[in-house]
């Protein structure tokens, strides 16, 4: 009887972990949303949140505009990309939108990045 209580045991235990693992495989693929739960975002939504993520490093002086000239280029870069990709024949393939969600990844690296490199103090300082 204690045999076949630890095989159940192990089974339970078993079939517990192989949701998890599912559930933790594409949270490292572009285009989840870790913050969110790893929940896929669809492009318009990420453009918006990367957007507003640029605004308020302006607002709160962690982005100068220098760098935030270099930043709005480059997101303008991707979404002519995407209009590109999205004119073309099948429309926007799921190679085009891995590659989207890529270029989009690393833009939001440069965010974080323009946001904590401390070259500069807030609104008031002086360099």
């Amino acid at each position: 009887m204690k045999k076949f209580t630890m095989m159940i045991a192990g089974i339970g235990i078993a079939a517990a972990a192989i949701p998890a693992t599912a559930i933790a495989a594409p949270a490292s693929q572009p285009g989840y949303d870790m913050q969110r739960g790893g929940t896929w975002q669809n492009i318009n939504a990420r453009q918006n949140r990367i957007e507003a993520k640029i605004n308020q490093g302006i607002r709160s002086g962690a982005i100068d505009r220098r760098e935030a000239a270099r930043l709005r280029a480059e997101f303008r870069q991707i979404e002519r990309l995407e209009a590109q990709y999205r004119r073309s024949r099948p429309g926007l393939t799921q190679a085009e939108r891995i590659d989207l969600d890529r270029r989009f990844d690393r833009l939001e690296r440069s965010i974080r990045i323009a946001k904590n490199d401390r070259d500069h103090r807030g609104p008031g300082h002086r360099r």
